[in-house]
């Protein structure tokens, strides 16, 4: 398939974005645009019929809120159909004209498939290599967006042959799995109600902001009322009444809609996805998947695994301590009392009851040589 022009290596695959349709951050940002649009046109209107004045600085806030509204659709859009992805016999190349992003595919830790679930077959394929924890800790990542059967695209990285046809994200990762391939151990976690508590910066601020919200929303429903009958009573004609209570009928409905996004990410939607959570240990890899999202990751790249109590009684939190090529630090992923929960998965192994079985089979099969 020729060479690449960056580092001369054999191509073996190329792909493009194919996405059709908005990620869910992007619907949701043009969304709320739209709605603050017609809240701040609705306070124009008013001001226009019951003061016979051009409230300019509200109107120009709308026009703001509308082209935010109009980029978040479009310019993602136009983004993503430009992306090209490249697979050499030694790198991952994300590029976009003249920028390009790599990462070398022996120092990748683990691999995450995001699957569309309107795009059948499409999904994300983000591949991230963990390094040192602690004051140098970071991560690369690369992510390339928009893949046709990105489970196949992840085959094709890692230099596996497989006779299963890609793009089958819908079945269960058992039925996806390496030729000589078997699991080993599986379990699901357990679900518990402390599982609702925010931990980490993340999910605590959210949650903070989400109170934050609810006291404004409570405060404006409890004087809507009152704002009502004194504009009713100071002789505000019907048609800039009906303008007003328009505006702060979408003010509220605006953030109703941040204080219900911010609680869904904070507590509900980490303890509604434990249930569809599934882990498996197999000879070569250790694989997670949690509805449309899944996580791979070789069992090579394990060197230690590390307990700690987990949400729950009886139930055990396994952190599998990863090492690299040229990288003998070890990531713990949250090993080392981390409390952040991050949005993706991890891998990490939560509320496993059982710990032995899965230890068993966890045990690194070679401790790395000291560094």
């Amino acid at each position: 398939m020729g060479r690449d022009s960056l580092f001369g290596e054999t191509i073996v695959w190329t792909g493009e974005a194919r996405y059709a349709r908005l990620p869910v951050a992007y619907r949701a940002v043009s969304a709320l645009a739209f709605i603050s649009t017609a809240s701040a046109l609705s306070f124009v209107l008013a001001a226009k019929l019951a003061l016979h004045v051009a409230a300019l600085p509200t109107l120009l806030f709308a026009a703001f809120s509308l082209a935010v509204g109009i980029a978040a659709i479009e310019l993602p859009r136009w983004w993503l159909s430009q992306m090209r992805y490249t697979v050499t016999e030694s790198h991952v190349i994300w590029q976009r004209g003249r920028f390009r992003r790599s990462i070398e595919i022996r120092s990748i830790s683990f691999a995450r498939i995001f699957w569309d679930p309107r795009q059948a077959g499409v999904g994300d394929l983000e591949l991230v290599r963990a390094v040192p924890t602690g004051a140098l800790r970071r991560r690369l990542t690369l992510r390339l967006r928009g893949v046709a059967a990105p489970d196949r695209v992840w085959a094709i990285v890692r230099g596996v042959e497989t006779t299963v046809p890609g793009g089958l994200g819908a079945r269960p990762l058992t039925q996806r799995l390496d030729p000589d391939e078997r699991v080993l151990w599986t379990a699901r976690p357990r679900r518990s109600w402390r599982a609702l508590l925010p931990r980490g910066q993340r999910q605590v601020g959210l949650l903070l902001v989400g109170v934050l919200l609810l006291g404004s929303v409570g405060r404006i429903a409890w004087r809507l009322p009152a704002i009502v009958r004194s504009l009713s009573g100071a002789g505000i004609e019907i048609a800039p009444l009906l303008a007003i209570v328009l505006a702060l009928t979408l003010s509220l409905t605006l953030l109703l809609g941040l204080f219900g996004y911010a609680v869904n990410e904070a507590c509900l939607k980490p303890w509604r996805l434990v249930s569809n959570t599934r882990y498996l240990v197999t000879n070569r890899r250790v694989l997670i998947q949690r509805g449309h999202e899944e996580l791979h990751l070789d069992r090579d790249r394990i060197v230690d695994v590390i307990d700690a109590p987990g949400q729950g009684s009886g139930v055990t939190d396994l952190f599998l301590v990863l090492d690299g090529p040229r990288a003998r630090a070890l990531e713990a992923s949250g090993a080392f009392g981390e409390l952040e929960r991050t949005p993706y998965l991890r891998p990490v192994l939560l509320a496993v009851e059982d710990v032995d079985g899965a230890r068993r089979v966890l045990r690194p099969r070679e401790l790395p040589e000291a560094a």
